[in-house]
């Protein structure tokens, strides 16, 4: 079993930033993947970003590449997304979640273990 608590989120002015971050705990594997989806009102969980524990691949989704960055602290199972340049879409709920394996799928229904989600809201 993995525990995933996340932190950060909540009101975000736009063109402000994010941060974002999601401790694993447990029983990790040896190698695992590490992402984050989210889900506006009325829409589809969908892929934003995810990293790789050896930090040897990152993918984003082209919704937010260029504005927001992935990253891993291995030594604390901790992953972080930062975000600048906020813009209405992309307020939503936001789902850390892991993977045992060492490929990025970005399908949800491949990650075994989710977070409980937090909010952001981006006001205009």
């Amino acid at each position: 079993q993995v525990q995933l608590a996340e932190s950060g989120g909540g009101l975000v002015q736009a063109g402000g930033s994010l941060r974002l971050s999601c401790a694993a705990s447990g029983r990790t594997a040896p190698f695992f993947v590490m992402g984050w989806f989210r889900q506006a009102p009325g829409k589809e969980r969908e892929f934003v970003a995810a990293v790789t524990s050896t930090s040897d691949n990152t993918q984003y989704a082209d919704s937010v590449k260029g504005r927001f960055t992935i990253s891993i602290d291995n030594a604390k199972n901790t992953v972080f997304l930062l975000g600048s340049s906020l813009q209405s879409e992309d307020t939503a709920v936001y789902y850390c979640a892991y993977d045992a394996g060492a490929i990025i799928f970005r399908s949800s229904g491949v990650y075994d273990y989710w977070g409980q989600g937090t909010q952001v809201t981006v006001s205009s």
